[in-house]
């Protein structure tokens, strides 16, 4: 079983408290109206699947309820980092060098 860390409640909860709510800081468009159709269809369906890290929001569901993010490695599923809703999106890069080193 999955324990995540809840950055808001502060403590580390089995996954089935979290609903995974896919890929983290996609921006809606701010005027949806001018997008074609082909670009709502991408904003709206098209997301990210990478083998390896991977930034996504999740959802304290049966917690605090609150959303917040967290970098996930694919392969493993092991939570590198959780971070709350609103704070930049860490460097992928740099977070696999730490870990591979």
């Amino acid at each position: 079983m999955l324990l995540i860390h809840c950055p808001y409640c502060g403590v580390e909860r089995p996954e089935t408290e979290f609903s995974c709510r896919g890929e983290a800081h996609i921006i809606r468009p701010a005027d949806p109206s001018t997008q074609t159709d082909e670009q709502w269809a991408e904003f709206l369906y098209l997301r990210e699947n990478p083998k390896g890290l991977y930034a996504e929001r999740w959802r304290h569901i049966h917690g605090c309820g609150r959303f917040f993010n967290a970098v996930r490695e694919t392969v493993s599923d092991k939570f590198v980092k959780v971070y709350k809703a609103g704070e930049p999106k860490p460097d992928l890069e740099a977070l696999a060098k730490e870990m591979s080193a």
